[in-house]
């Protein structure tokens, strides 16, 4: 059974974050993707601290699907180096693991 997982980004922006929830739903790379926001994020870059407000993306797939997802958010990212980490769904009600397996299945995809 392909095991589940939620994908997590940041985006510099609202809009941002929205095109990239539209395009890996249209594409079946995740069942879902939520918007939380705006999130207070600090950080290391280029040799500083740096603070930003940002948009988490949060992506319900399964781990079949996760270079695909990936490259989907990275061709759509404006960051050089986007956020773009997986952790498992380690439990869930049944029905809505089989729904993720189910709307991101390669063959329902394009």
């Amino acid at each position: 059974m392909t095991e589940c997982i939620e994908v997590r980004s940041t985006a510099s922006s609202r809009g941002e974050a929205a095109r990239i929830c539209a395009a890996v739903v249209a594409h079946r790379l995740a069942a879902c993707a939520q918007v939380v926001a705006p999130i207070s994020s600090t950080y290391w870059w280029a040799g500083e601290v740096q603070q930003a407000e940002e948009w988490l993306v949060l992506m319900k797939t399964t781990v079949d699907r996760f270079d695909d997802l990936a490259a989907c958010v990275r061709e759509l990212h404006s960051y050089e180096v986007p956020e773009i980490v997986a952790v498992p769904i380690v439990q869930g009600m049944p029905d809505y693991l089989e729904w993720i397996r189910r709307e991101t299945a390669p063959e329902r995809g394009e």
